[in-house]
């Protein structure tokens, strides 16, 4: 045991002293390549170049400036003007300090007369041009409005403002097209806008559905106004008057404002377009069950009469008070789930099943008009599928909705009438004597700039403020 622990540590002693040796050698080594290469390193230029204070009334040597500096200092002295997009939660002040510009201008700016409404209420999409010169304000300029533009200007006594009025063009366009698909893809071909498909849709609600009424061959004429700007299309304005033909029968449009500033359409005789109710209720796709006295019941699977319309709809899908009246139940109704109740005039009323949920405002006795949100589409109560069941009575009697007469809205009065008459004859004249229009090529024309257009191919019609599109399934 103790041989083996002296064999162990014999080696370790003989690489101590080796290392003894080594170590001096190799710093002395080190020291000699390291005078070596200062030795070599050292220039001889250096050495032989006189020293600064020699010549002391010599005029040092001045350094070149970047060629970069001259194109600098031009770049921050010139002109420049942006156009400033407003986004969302922007103010001035937020611009003014992204663009690093004076908040003295903007201040002067706001203190001018009439100037600070203008200016401190932004939209996003809104636009500000603004011209600076070293962060000073030497322009700014924003549209007001479609017609009027504020634009603000330095000078050499400071900022003055002023309003500059461009005035909008109005062109009356009439065009004609036939429905192969649907309503969209014919007004598209005729070059007619979304939106003036929209108001001719809205005008012919009470007499066309639009999603169960439209044949291949139906053909529409729309006489409507376009907004032109310094001779550049804006938009399209009011539909004037619309002539559609449905299924071999013509119903005709014209739009009339009265002397208490209410706009409407009206037949040729003065009498309203409008119902005192809609046809249907609701946004729907399809006719799911029909009025059907002697109807097995799905569920129930016994003779069960079905005494209203089923529309079928998404969950969550508005449904809209049918004509004015006044709420006279709203809760649960037994098979009917969550169900309201409307009371109109002349002993008419109207039910709404199988709602999801109500509108908020919703109460037993509050009065509701055409068009109000009343619930939401769901498939409480008896249902196999999310619809809203829809009931027409007469004096507690049950009426198919699809195919009871809808009497008309208040007719205009002789008086008004006769003014009526004068200020529609142009318009219903145009309809009558439409020339036959070549179709503009795709992507030319004045509705060429517009965004596209609504993917939909049908229309449904809930009532006039609220235009949407549904399709069948």
């Amino acid at each position: 045991m103790r041989r083996k622990t002296s064999e162990t540590f014999k080696p370790s002693r003989r690489f101590k002293v080796l290392l003894t040796c080594l170590v001096p050698c190799a710093a002395a080594l080190g020291a000699a390549c390291i005078y070596w290469h200062a030795a070599r390193d050292t220039p001889g230029a250096a050495a032989a170049a006189p020293a600064p204070l020699i010549y002391p009334r010599a005029a040092p040597t001045a350094v070149p400036p970047p060629v970069i500096a001259p194109a600098i200092a031009q770049q921050a002295s010139a002109e420049s003007t942006i156009e400033v997009i407003v986004g969302r939660n922007d103010t001035l002040d937020s611009i003014f300090r992204r663009m690093a510009l004076d908040k003295s201008d903007l201040a002067a700016i706001r203190n001018l007369p009439g100037v600070r409404q203008s200016l401190d209420f932004l939209k996003p999409g809104d636009a500000v041009k603004l011209t600076q010169k070293d962060g000073e304000i030497k322009e700014l300029s924003r549209k007001v409005s479609e017609t009027q533009t504020l634009k603000v200007v330095r000078d050499d006594a400071g900022f003055e403002a002023k309003i500059i009025n461009d005035p909008v063009e109005t062109r009356i366009r009439t065009a004609t097209a036939t429905i192969d698909a649907s309503l969209f893809q014919a007004a598209e071909a005729a070059n007619i806008s979304d939106s003036v498909a929209l108001k001719l849709a809205n005008a012919f609600a009470w007499d066309i559905d639009f999603v169960l009424d439209i044949r291949d061959g139906d053909r529409f004429t729309a006489v409507y106004e376009q907004i032109f700007q310094d001779g550049k299309y804006l938009r399209d304005g009011e539909l004037l008057a619309a002539e559609f033909l449905n299924n071999g029968k013509v119903y005709r449009a014209v739009r009339f404002v009265n002397d208490a500033g209410d706009a409407g359409y009206y037949a040729p005789n003065g009498t309203p377009m409008r119902k005192a109710f809609l046809r249907a209720p609701v946004e729907f796709t399809r006719v799911s069950s029909v009025f059907n006295p002697h109807r097995l019941h799905p569920i129930l699977n016994l003779i069960r009469g079905h005494m209203g319309t089923d529309y079928a709809a998404a969950t969550g899908t508005p449904v809209h008070a049918a004509g004015d009246g006044r709420v006279s139940f709203a809760g649960r109704r037994g098979g009917y789930g969550n169900a309201v109740i409307l009371a109109h005039s002349n002993s008419i009323s109207t039910l709404y099943g199988h709602m999801s949920r109500f509108a908020k405002h919703i109460r037993v006795g509050l009065h509701v008009r055409q068009g109000d949100v009343i619930g939401y589409v769901g498939m409480t109560g008896l249902a196999t599928g999310p619809h809203l069941h829809y009931e027409y009575l007469i004096n507690g009697v049950h009426k198919n909705p699809q195919t009871v007469h809808l009497a008309g809205a208040a007719p205009l009065r002789a008086d008004a009438l006769q003014k009526f008459r004068v200020v529609t004859a142009p318009l219903l004249a145009d309809l009558t004597q439409q020339p036959p229009q070549a179709i503009p090529a795709p992507g030319t024309g004045p509705l060429a700039s517009e965004p596209p257009r609504l993917s939909q191919d049908l229309l449904r019609i809930p009532g006039p403020e609220s235009l949407s599109i549904a399709s069948i399934n």
